[in-house]
Parts: C-alpha cells; structure tokens; sequence
C-alpha cells in the first residue's frame, strides 16, 4: 500500500498575514485622505451655497422695504451686527451667515452707507487666502487676498 503525502496547512504564515496587514493600511491611508479632500471642498460649496441663499433673501429684504435699500446704516465690519440693515433680519443673520462661518470669524458684511448696496466675503476653507465673494450686482465669485487688498472691510462689491 502507497501511502500519500498530504501537505496540509493550517492557516497562514505571520509573513502573509504581515503583507495583508500592510496592503490594508496602505489602501486605507488612501481613501482616508481622499476623503479629507472632499470634506474640504464639500465645506467651500456649503459656504457658497449659504451665500447664495444671502443673495436671495438680501433681495427680499431690499423688496419689502419703502426705500428699496439693503438698510439704513452702512456696516464695514466682520461681525455684521449694525442695526437696521439687512444683516439684522433673523432670515439672513441666523440662517445663512450663522452656517457661513460669522461665528468664527470667516465672513465680512459690508453694506455701503445709505443702503445702495452690500458685498459679503466669506473665507474658503480649501484655501485660506481665498474668499467667496457676492455682492448686490449679482456677483458670486473666488476672490484672493491679493486682489481684495486691505479693502475687505470696506468694499461693497466684489473687486
């Protein structure tokens, strides 16, 4: 009678489990800062939207009132808070600009004196010397620090 020699393994070596382990952390390292890059940007587009929404309400806020304006008091300032302008109406001030980034400092409100106009500026989280820029002229663009000077506290329209 022949005998056959199986070669029966009972699991795998600590060499395959080590490469398997390394292979997993490798991938995992990946998709981890892929998905940092989308939270970022995600971020940037929730800014914009939320300025966006400015925009609109800023217009039915200049609607509703007899003057047509964006307010009575000009305010160049980030903290947006001089009464009697737009950015005290509980639509735009504790929806949009709350969720902007007006609580941490990231956005200036300016509204020109007289109410003729506004600009809102709100800093980009992908790129910190990059701002989101809208204005009563309907403009919503990326503005760099450069571009925007030291002017930032007193513009009312995007450059």
């Amino acid at each position: 009678m022949e005998y056959m020699h199986t070669n029966k393994r009972a699991g795998f070596t600590l060499i395959e489990l080590l490469v398997v382990i390394a292979i997993i952390g490798i991938l995992s390292a990946v998709v981890l800062a892929s998905l940092n890059t989308a939270r970022m940007k995600g971020s940037d587009a929730a800014i914009q939207s939320d300025l966006s929404t400015i925009r609109s309400q800023a217009e039915l806020y200049r609607d509703s009132q007899t003057n047509l304006a964006y307010g009575t008091n000009g305010v160049l300032e980030s903290s947006c808070t001089a009464s009697d302008n737009m950015f005290t109406d509980t639509n735009i001030r504790s929806a949009a600009l709350t969720s902007a980034g007006i609580d941490n400092g990231n956005v200036t409100c300016n509204v020109a004196a007289g109410g003729g106009a506004y600009a809102v500026f709100a800093q980009l989280v992908t790129d910190t010397t990059k701002y989101w820029c809208i204005d009563s002229a309907s403009v919503g663009r990326v503005e760099t620090a450069t571009a925007i000077g030291s002017g930032l506290s007193t513009l009312t329209a995007c450059p």
